[in-house]
């Protein structure tokens, strides 16, 4: 059975190249009828941020994306958080020891900046590795009875790599993969504070939860001859690998960041997130208006696509179409205008009657309760110019309170003398329309503008003018229809009053 696992680190909020991630090795899993788990891998405690586990847990639920094991599904192989997992790991450190994968090193913080330093100096990069790590202090240059009374003290476990020797990997996405030993430096496989490192806590929760694919980001391409030597020197069947190209900026100079959602006005986590030690906000997928479906359908193609000319997919349609061999093995770059197409064509396809709470709720912060029947209706006649759900208040304030302002550009071209004198004949009209009705409305006022020869764009602007102010919004009729006549009329005497005294 093909098992995958998503093991974010709790370190901050989720970014959205982890979501891309997560959502591949969903669609990977759902695809094959096998599993995915949720692992949080959180063996570094000085980088642990409270609460970022439970954003996690949250992003992943309002995206839809369900695992069938891990930390708060439970499952056959629970534990599945690192720290809980701890007296796991150090037997096996022991085990790379006594074969002679790994060895032990006691040297110091300042000793090893103090090498590093020298080598700045020679203008080298210091390495551990095969090269220097009989000149430092560790198991390997030490005598058994010097290495006996250092165990006494702090120490870490390093991995001891054979020398000159072709390390091969087979990613699924990029193929034969080779390094030589030489190039590699000793890594650091348990700590001194009783915490394995992130290689060796992650082989060994991958064999022991017997996961068969790891399908991760390509910022751990450089750690996997580490993890497949780990599965050698274990003598344990290593799990396939496929690194996933990166999501980069927009212009595609360098990895998606923080800082470039920032500067250009879109968020890179899919959910807002407070930092709990500075209190900074950073916004989130799901507050700026995103439906989940649009993100699932937008982040599966920076980086995949189906051979097709095909776009809007749900996420049945993904799992169906999904694989890994039609994976890009390079960067995709973020497209905001593509993010705001899809989230657009999503709420286009929903019922009306799906946003009457998050709207009901946008006018609730306003003191604004006209009832469901009304914010529905409101909705059906702005709906077509909403790209995000948080654009509902935006495109239809004017159905809910009179214009406060008129648009300077709209007055300066469409408001003449003659203007007020022909609205507030339209004002009588719709003040003697029996009931009321849009239709017979829009019949009397174009009768109106015909029988006197008016210019109807202009008069047609001025009247929405007075009743948005601006030139903008759904068919006029449906909006006095809406606003009633009482409103419409008061209205109209209210922009004729405040125009012509600013004109004045």
């Amino acid at each position: 059975m093909i098992r995958v696992r998503f093991a974010p680190s709790p370190t901050g909020p989720l970014h959205i190249g982890g979501v891309r991630t997560c959502l591949y090795n969903y669609l990977f899993a759902k695809k094959n009828d096998g599993a995915l788990l949720l692992r949080i891998e959180d063996t570094d405690q000085t980088r642990f941020v409270p609460g970022a586990e439970e954003y996690i847990i949250d992003a992943f639920k309002w995206l839809g994306i369900t695992f069938d094991e891990g930390v708060h599904v439970g499952g056959s192989y629970e534990p599945y958080r690192q720290s809980d997992r701890i007296h796991i790991y150090k037997k096996y450190a022991e085990q790379l020891i006594n074969k002679g994968w790994a060895y032990y090193a006691f040297d110091k913080p300042e000793e090893l900046e103090a090498k590093r330093k020298e080598a700045e100096i020679e203008k080298k990069t210091f390495q551990y590795d095969m090269n220097t790590r009989k000149i430092m202090c560790n198991s390997l240059s030490l005598s058994a009875e010097e290495t006996a009374k250092k165990l006494n003290g702090n120490y870490v476990v390093r991995f001891k790599y054979p020398e000159n020797t072709e390390i091969y990997i087979h990613d699924l996405i990029r193929g034969a993969v080779t390094i030589n030993s030489q190039q590699l430096d000793d890594k650091v496989l348990f700590k001194s504070d009783g915490f394995p490192t992130y290689h060796l806590a992650n082989v060994v929760d991958d064999h022991l939860m017997e996961i068969t694919h790891v399908i991760r980001g390509e910022e751990w391409l450089p750690s996997a001859p580490l993890h497949v030597m780990l599965y050698k020197a274990f003598e344990w069947e290593a799990p396939q690998f496929a690194h996933l190209p990166l999501l980069l900026k927009p212009d595609g100079n360098g990895k998606l960041s923080k800082r470039d959602g920032d500067r250009l006005g879109f968020p890179v986590f899919p959910l807002q997130w407070e930092d709990p030690a500075t209190g900074e906000l950073s916004s989130g997928y799901r507050e700026s208006g995103y439906l989940p479906e649009a993100v699932n359908n937008f982040l599966a193609l920076l980086g995949w696509n189906p051979g097709t000319e095909e776009e809007v997919m749900t996420i049945e349609m993904l799992t169906e179409r999904f694989s890994l061999d039609k994976v890009s093995k390079s960067g995709a770059k973020f497209d905001l205008d593509k993010a705001k197409w899809f989230n657009h064509y999503y709420i286009q396809q929903k019922q009306n009657e799906e946003f009457v709470t998050v709207f009901a709720q946008q006018l609730a912060e306003r003191n604004i309760y006209p009832g469901n029947d009304r914010i529905e209706k409101a909705i059906a006649l702005v709906k077509e110019r909403v790209y995000f759900t948080t654009d509902f208040w935006n495109q239809s304030a004017f159905l809910f309170q009179p214009p406060e302002t008129y648009n300077p550009d709209v007055i300066k071209k469409r408001w003449k003398e003659e203007i007020p004198a022909q609205l507030m004949q339209i004002s009588k009209i719709l003040t003697s329309t029996y009931l009321f009705d849009k239709e017979k409305m829009h019949n009397k006022v174009m009768a109106f503008i015909a029988e006197n020869q008016l210019n109807t764009g202009q008069i047609m602007n001025c009247l929405r003018l007075a009743l948005v102010g601006d030139a903008k919004g759904p068919d006029l009729f449906e909006i006095i229809d809406f606003i009633g006549q009482e409103e419409t009329i008061n209205r109209i005497e209210t922009a004729i009053m405040k125009i012509d005294n600013s004109k004045s």
